[in-house]
């Protein structure tokens, strides 16, 4: 094993378990706070779909045939730069996502105490409504040009297209997703509520994929290996181009809003450990 594939490997790892680590926050923080206060239900809802259909296509990526060899007749004979810790990520982040939803969705259960931003926007409603859309209509492309008889995956509308097509869902999302959660916290001049780990974490994971994936496609000594995949690449790209605002709208824009009540860390560290370190001080 030569390092850059070492480093490869390690990196896909790392990045698994920051991006992974990133979704727990938020969720002991409600659960700390009893509350969803100062978040908005887009997020978690959007991010669902999002992470359904970045493992779908992670999944038909790395193990379908004819999706692999639709990708090597369209890519020079390269094989797609999925590896296992990507499935093993989308999976993970499904869940999580699912739960961290039910907060908003089912308070009542969880016990929380009645708070705004619990109903989807109009705007997120239509954007998960018209992913939906590109793909069936995707899939009918593709229906319609198989009954025509045989086609070349290299230049001709293929199952793989269906599976981009699920992909950019992933993308689109991604593009999108934060922003209800940037005009939140640019509305109440504050980041109460949102959780800055799950950004740091975020942050971290993001340049780590980037990472992996570049040194995969310089491996194969063919940079359509991010070209190819522009969904991992866009999905540590961006994220990291939002985790910057957040980091701006935490430590510049409303430095200290965040702390005028009960701060963050204390709701993460729970009451026994709150009270050790008062007595320490």
């Amino acid at each position: 094993m030569s390092l850059l594939t070492f480093l490869s490997g390690l990196f896909g790892w790392i990045y698994t378990f920051c991006w992974s680590a990133s979704f727990y926050p938020q969720l002991i923080l409600n659960l700390r706070r009893k509350s969803t206060s100062g978040t908005t239900v887009d997020f978690p809802f959007i991010n669902v779909l999002g992470f359904v259909a970045y493992f779908v296509s992670n999944v038909a990526f790395y193990y379908s045939p004819v999706i692999r060899s639709q990708y090597a007749a369209r890519h020079n004979d390269l094989t797609p730069t999925v590896q296992f810790n990507d499935i093993t990520f989308a999976l993970h982040a499904s869940v999580i996502s699912a739960i961290t939803l039910s907060q908003y969705l089912l308070r009542t259960l969880w016990g929380f105490t009645p708070s705004t931003g619990t109903r989807p926007s109009r705007f997120i409603v239509g954007v998960a409504l018209g992913c939906l859309f590109g793909v069936v209509a995707t899939y009918l492309i593709v229906a319609s040009e198989a009954a025509k008889g045989p086609i070349d995956p290299a230049t001709d509308w293929c199952e793989l297209d269906i599976i981009y097509a699920v992909g950019y869902v992933k993308l689109l999302i991604t593009l999108i997703k934060f922003t209800p959660q940037v005009l939140a916290n640019y509305s109440n001049q504050s980041t109460k509520g949102w959780s800055i780990w799950q950004i740091t974490l975020d942050f971290a994971g993001g340049g780590l994929s980037t990472g992996q994936q570049c040194i995969d496609s310089y491996l194969q000594r063919d940079w359509s290996g991010i070209t190819g995949n522009p969904v991992k690449f866009a999905l540590g790209n961006v994220s990291m181009v939002y985790d910057c605002i957040f980091f701006a709208q935490h430590y510049i824009f409303y430095r200290g809003s965040h702390s005028k009540d009960r701060s963050e860390e204390d709701a993460l560290l729970g009451d026994e450990e709150q009270q050790r370190r008062r007595r320490l001080d």
